[in-house]
């Protein structure tokens, strides 16, 4: 069974004023179905066609949804799944069709009627039901349209549609009215002293009773509802309101207490939000000082940066320089050291030379050592002159370079 929506009316399901709305329109009805073959388009749970069949010799219900059809039948109402649109009927079968709150739930409305036309013999009667648009609109003006119906109709366009396929209708107007009611205990008939005239604009819903040939006139139709002790209704409705209002209350304490702790909890938010947006700001002033600050690095950092780079292209420049004289001067120190000590060897040869002189002229000892002496110190100024060399730091720059040969290391 599909979800309950409260569209389609399921007895004991809905309230007492809706079900009394539907069941007044068969109640209508049954006095056309005395003796006579009844089809109710659109029946649901098939409550009203089985209350057309105990008045009817058969009364046949159908409905597109075949979770909705009632599975029992009774010997004068059966039930059959199928469309409004499209019935499995031959022509000129029933005497009475009845299609209340149907055509506005369908698409192809107009297809409905002209089968119900169809399948309706000459004699017999439509009698269909729709809300009126312009009330509908109205009552739900807060919910919004609903959902379920496809096509609704006010009265100019519901007379025209009707009359496209049948030539006689008698619209009547159903509308909720309250009345005055003196009824003897075991009374079965209740006489109107009159019935005021409704205009079709207030209607609530339309009733066309169709006919495919002249019909007699319908007289205003009252229907008294088996509670229908009206004041007691409203007092119960007054109770039941009264009962939902209490609940509103304790409903609208409720929020308001939790709108309270909502405000509250607003509040400490809006001043916690408030501090956090004055260490935010304090922040961004940090922030925007720092931020000034790095700049401020960023040139002091690309001045020293540029400093730096003019030193050590002055400091390469000098470096070339000192470079280029170190190696002159180790060239010049390398050449001296070796003029001087080719210079000193040869005159350790011709010392060695003067001994073997003196070893053989020993008679000329005197003249020998003047002679000697006179070269020992030349010999000892070569020396110094050389020591001179060695102690150079350009001979050692040459050294170090691995330039020159190595003159007289002792």
């Amino acid at each position: 069974m599909n979800e309950f929506t409260g569209e389609r009316v399921i007895p004991g399901r809905v309230d007492d004023e809706l079900w009394d709305e539907h069941i007044a329109r068969y109640a209508f009805a049954r006095r056309f179905a005395a003796g006579k073959c009844v089809l109710d388009l659109g029946c649901g749970t098939g409550y009203g066609t089985i209350g057309l069949g105990a008045a009817a010799e058969l009364a046949v219900g159908i409905d597109s949804a075949a979770d909705a059809l009632p599975r029992a039948r009774t010997d004068r109402a059966i039930f059959v799944q199928a469309p409004a649109s499209a019935l499995p009927f031959r022509a000129e079968s029933f005497d009475l069709i009845t299609a209340f709150e149907v055509i506005e739930h369908l698409a192809d409305w107009d297809q409905m009627l002209a089968e119900a036309r169809r399948v309706l013999r000459r004699t017999g009667v439509f009698i269909v039901s729709t809300p009126n648009r312009s009330y509908y609109a109205e009552s739900r003006a807060k919910v919004g349209p609903n959902p379920f119906h496809v096509h609704e109709f006010e009265y100019a366009e519901f007379r025209d549609a009707l009359a496209r396929h049948f030539p006689y209708t008698t619209l009547f107007v159903q509308n909720r009215a309250e009345a005055f009611v003196f009824a003897p205990e075991q009374a079965n008939r209740i006489e109107t002293a009159g019935c005021a005239r409704a205009t079709p604009d207030d209607a609530q819903f339309f009733v066309a009773v169709c006919a495919i040939e002249p019909a007699p006139s319908y007289a205003a139709y009252l229907y008294l509802p088996t509670a229908a002790n009206l004041l007691r209704e409203r007092e119960q409705h007054i109770r039941k309101l009264e009962g939902e209002l209490a609940l509103s209350k304790q409903w609208l304490a409720a929020i308001t207490a939790e709108r309270d702790q909502l405000l509250e909890k607003h509040t400490a938010l809006t001043t916690h939000l408030e501090e956090q947006n004055r260490w935010a700001m304090g922040l961004e002033t940090e922030w925007k000082t720092a931020l000034a600050r790095i700049s401020q690095l960023q040139d002091e950092f690309q001045a020293e940066q540029a400093a730096a780079r003019q030193m050590a292209a002055e400091y390469e420049g000098a470096l070339s320089t000192a470079r280029a004289d170190s190696e002159q001067k180790a060239k010049w120190a390398i050449e001296t050291e070796a003029r001087l000590g080719e210079a000193l060897s040869k005159k350790s040869d011709e010392l060695a030379e003067a001994v073997r002189l003196l070893d053989r002229a020993e008679s000329t000892v005197t003249e020998r050592t003047v002679w000697a002496q006179k070269l020992q110190s030349q010999v000892e100024q070569l020396e110094a002159q050389l020591e001179m060399i060695r102690a150079s730091r350009w001979l050692k720059l040459g050294r170090a370079m691995g330039l020159g040969p190595r003159v007289g290391e002792r």
